[in-house]
């Protein structure tokens, strides 16, 4: 359902705001929707716009509809549920990161983004982990232990050895790679960890670099210009590393079976559907997310390697093994790189979303002092938090209820903020804090806080100073409300009312129906041979499917597949049109395969039963409900269009 609620923003779109003396396209419980708010979201979902009469009639329907939902959400209060005023916050926060950053730094780190995202590199790591938020003590242990082991590389040892060693790396998958963390690009590890990479020659190993996870030491390996990225379709065989030999030598050559075939000209579309063991793809022809250069997807290395060693579009690479089986991969789509126009604005997205975007705070920070004539006023009201805060801070304990005055700390804007204020941050961010001498502790401390509230004004003030992020909140604000009232009134509804369901079922029974099926048992044979061996067998009552299928597929995987169910005859193509009789049939060939049928039973068209067509019934249902309902809201909420304005709005 969370689908409709990308439906329903992607109807109302990018809202604006608009002069209020605008001419009314429409009004609702007295509100106006103005031309110009009408108009950008008509043009946003119609690519071809046309502005007659049918067509403005037809969508008008739909904006109506969408107006008088949000204006029942609205009236049933559903913008003041605690619950969803903390979803659209949460929104709000990540709407608003663009507009909190300073501009200038922000494009400088977004070029050397795109720089970055042309080289790949290939890196180990060491990682000796130490919490953000350590005390001095263990951070200074965690270090001289990544020292000492760097010291001991620079005397000969070996990276991956010290790597694996006992005391050596706290990354748990070094025992199997050595800290080898292959090939990766801009925006793939933390950004500290990538700036060191970045910056450390090939064959060097980097000074120790600190992230949220520790200290990690960093050696470069090789460096290489950007693959691009890739789209692949392949097929599986899995096996698993727990597997006898005789298991994965089974799987070994029943992929060289399906390989044999896939480069004889056979569909590879349908043998991923009939042999792959990806689940996520073979319902897809074998096809995956389009992986590589900056791509969020990442395949492992041997995988990668030979999807990017095929040359030709429609290449299929030979059989290879990774942890997961065995796979063919079959080259669908490359492209390389883009050009920093075209990749700007996701780099954009990327840098803000990103570790890097911390560097953008402190100097748009200074900006915004500049522009709302900051003045500092702590140089001596700080001196009490000095004196105060002690030990009992780190474990949580400190208090500011001793605090009798609440001098000014601050000043921006023409707003005052204090020392209670600065207090109650305290209190509240204590755990955040390392264990340090008061001076410094409260200097920290209060650099964040000050920091926090400038840009918590800055926040405040988005709606006033960017119409596009007022409309944009707007945007969510009606879809979240969209989104809850219909999952109340309509789509929990229909599956909640057990008995309005089986009504409506017993009034529309007739629009669901079997057309005429057959309960078998489906023999799927490679070729006519294997098909004479299968219905020889199969005359003997005392012989199943699963005898069949250890006899005929004991030289190969691919000779036979077997299928039980009720099958609808209209629906099956292999079924289609066959003068099929209850019992064993002889074998017919189709589409390449040869078939025999056992039918047990032959089934007449009827009518479903309600648990047979639940889902068709409960969605007819909920129709009903939405129609019903939204006649209800048509009384509840009076609707005035203003025709004039509509059937004028492709003139100037």
């Amino acid at each position: 359902m969370k689908k409709n609620l990308l439906v329903v923003i992607g109807l109302i779109g990018s809202l604006n705001l608009f002069a209020q003396n605008e001419p009314t396209v429409m009004e609702i419980d007295g509100k106006p929707v103005t031309k110009s708010e009408f108009l950008q979201i008509y043009l946003k979902n119609n690519n071809d716009p046309k502005f007659d009469k049918v067509s403005m009639d037809e969508y008008m329907e739909l904006f109506k509809k969408f107006k008088l939902k949000v204006a029942e959400a609205e009236s049933l209060g559903y913008d003041t549920i605690p619950k969803l005023k903390r979803e659209l916050e949460g929104y709000r926060k990540t709407l608003a990161t663009p507009y909190l950053v300073d501009n200038e730094t922000n494009n400088k780190l977004v070029e050397e983004a795109y720089r970055r995202s042309k080289t790949e590199i290939r890196a180990s790591h060491i990682l000796i982990k130490v919490d953000e938020n350590a005390t001095p003590a263990d951070t200074l242990r965690a270090y001289n232990k990544i020292m000492a082991l760097k010291k001991r590389i620079e005397n000969g040892e070996d990276f991956a050895t010290i790597a694996k060693s006992k005391g050596g790396s706290d990354d748990p998958s070094a025992q199997q790679n050595g800290g080898d963390l292959g090939y990766f690009t801009a925006f793939q590890m933390v950004f500290p960890f990538e700036e060191a990479a970045y910056n450390t020659p090939v064959g060097k190993i980097s000074n120790p670099v600190r992230t949220r996870f520790g200290y990690h030491l960093i050696k470069v390996v090789d460096t290489r210009p950007a693959r691009g990225t890739i789209k692949v379709a392949h097929i599986m065989v899995a096996v698993s590393k727990t597997d006898s030999a005789e298991v994965i030598d089974a799987a070994r050559k029943k992929m060289d079976e399906i390989y044999q075939k896939a480069t004889a000209g056979e569909s590879f579309d349908d043998l991923a559907s009939n042999f792959s063991d990806d689940p996520g793809s073979n319902g897809k022809g074998g096809v995956l997310p389009v992986f590589g250069s900056g791509s969020t997807t990442r395949m492992v290395p041997e995988f990668e390697d030979a999807a990017f060693n095929l040359k030709n579009i429609g290449d299929i690479s030979a059989p290879i093994q990774t942890n997961y089986g065995f796979h063919i991969i079959k080259k669908l789509e490359w492209n390389d790189l883009g050009t920093f126009e075209s990749m700007k604005k996701e780099l954009q997205n990327k840098v803000n979303k990103d570790e890097r975007s911390k560097q953008t705070q402190d100097s748009f920070v200074a900006k915004l002092k500049k522009e709302y004539n900051y003045k500092n006023l702590s140089k001596k009201n700080l001196s009490w938090f000095v004196e105060n805060v002690d030990s009992t801070y780190a474990m949580g304990k400190w208090s500011a209820s001793k605090l009798t005055t609440d001098k000014p700390l601050f000043m921006i804007d023409g707003k005052t903020f204090t020392q209670k204020q600065f207090g109650t941050y305290l209190e509240k961010n204590s755990r955040a804090a390392k264990k340090m001498a008061s001076k410094d502790l409260v200097a920290l401390q209060y650099k964040n806080w000050e920091k926090a509230m400038i840009i918590e004004l800055e926040e405040s003030k988005l709606e006033a100073k960017y119409p596009e992020f007022k409309a944009l909140m707007k945007e969510y604000h009606d879809g979240i409300l969209l989104y809850e009232v219909m999952t109340d009134e309509v789509w929990n509804k229909a599956t909640r009312d057990t008995v309005g369901l089986k009504e409506f079922y017993a009034v529309n029974k007739e629009n669901y129906r079997w057309d005429n099926r057959m309960d078998a048992m489906v023999y799927e044979c490679l070729n006519k041979d294997i098909a004479d061996q299968v219905f020889k067998m199969i005359q003997n009552d005392t012989i199943n499917s699963k005898h069949v299928l250890d006899k005929i597929n004991k030289t190969s995987e691919l000779n036979l597949r077997v299928r039980t169910n009720k099958f609808e005859i209209s629906q099956t193509p292999y079924l289609k049109g066959k003068d099929l009789k209850k019992g064993i049939n002889k074998p017919y060939e189709f589409e390449g395969k040869v078939y025999v049928i056992k039918v047990n039973e032959l089934i007449p068209a009827g009518v479903k039963e309600l648990n047979e067509a639940k889902g068709a019934i409960t969605s007819d249902f909920q129709n009903k409900l939405e129609k019903d309902w939204l006649e209800s809201l048509g009384r509840k909420h009076p609707i005035k269009i203003n025709e004039a304005v509509l059937y004028n709005l492709g003139t100037k």
